[in-house]
């Protein structure tokens, strides 16, 4: 997938491009479900699928005290648009300058002269252009104008409501990891450089992967997971290496146990490996299913048994 970064990185003669417009965090069905109708029109069309989002929620100019935490990091965003079958993706910097854009010139810069727009899908909420002035009758006006058609596609709806990356963020938020891989179409994930913890597992016997403090990815609630940790390779790796995948009993918390950890912390142990050495790889963990919360245990004793018992559970939940 090709990715940029401001309108003035394509170039000329781009297109034709559908163009599907939206945050696009997490990109969850709903997501792919306005991208999924753009290839359909995109193969009619004989034209590319343009994703156009934003290098942060717009709110975070806008509402700052309204804004929430993001599903996914820019990078995994555009990995997961690329997993959807996007060709390319125009992120956009959300800054005061395209904030007070007004919706006409936003459509004739970005769409038509950059992207040679044929067709763009949004959502009946979608807006855009100065104070949100924009809506989709407004775009459809101009689309007369400028000669291209707008498809306006009805949310995705599931149990009665809207799937949403709020309600996504709501499910994590209580460690319901196997409600929101339903919403997403695959387990949640997070994603970081393994750095060096207070080594606590590997005296316990269980010698654990820690994610750095600005690891990517919304962090679900605390406790015990069964997942996967997918291994990329040094971070300074001149070229990629093969990813590994490894299951993992992963643990979200801060230690109740010991009570000296103040950061929530993300660890997985490797579950019937030895000797791995994963300082300085990047990793993603994903969370198939959540085993317990995170409580505080009395003595080592019964938190060594409670952490059998949980290696055992993780181990018999990814075999399916």
């Amino acid at each position: 997938m090709i990715v940029f970064r401001a309108p003035e990185e394509v170039p000329a003669g781009f297109g034709p491009s559908v163009v599907a417009i939206g945050k696009f965090d997490g990109v969850h069905s709903g997501h792919r479900a306005v991208i999924d109708r753009a290839r359909v029109t995109a193969t009619e069309a004989d034209a590319r699928v343009v994703a156009v989002t934003f290098d942060r929620n717009p709110l975070s100019l806008l509402r700052p005290e309204l804004c929430p935490q993001p599903l996914s990091s820019v990078d995994q965003k555009l990995a997961q648009l690329a997993d959807a079958g996007v060709d390319a993706t125009l992120v956009l910097t959300f800054d005061a300058a395209l904030a007070g854009l007004e919706p006409r010139a936003f459509v004739e810069h970005v769409l038509v002269d950059a992207l040679g727009v044929v067709t763009v899908l949004v959502g009946d909420d979608f807006r855009f252009g100065r104070g949100g002035a924009g809506d989709p009758a407004l775009l459809q006006t101009l689309g007369a104008e400028f000669g291209f058609t707008v498809d306006v596609v009805s949310d995705v709806q599931g149990h009665g409501r809207r799937v949403s990356s709020s309600w996504v963020r709501d499910l994590l938020t209580a460690g319901d990891v196997e409600g929101a891989a339903r919403l997403l179409g695959r387990p949640h994930a997070v994603q970081g450089e393994v750095v060096h913890g207070l080594k606590r597992g590997r005296e316990l016997g269980f010698p654990t992967a820690n994610l750095g403090p600005d690891a990517e990815g919304f962090i679900p609630a605390d406790g015990v997971y069964a997942g996967w940790m997918l291994d990329h390779g040094p971070v300074d790796a001149a070229t990629a290496a093969p990813v590994t995948r490894y299951p993992a009993a992963i643990s979200v918390g801060t230690n109740p146990t010991f009570g000296d950890v103040d950061a929530r912390q993300v660890e997985a142990y490797v579950i019937d490996e030895t000797g791995l050495d994963l300082y300085g790889h990047r990793v993603q963990i994903q969370f198939v299913q959540r085993i317990r919360g995170m409580v505080a245990f009395e003595g080592i004793e019964k938190l060594v048994a409670q952490m059998n018992d949980d290696v055992d559970h993780a181990r018999r939940a990814l075999r399916g």
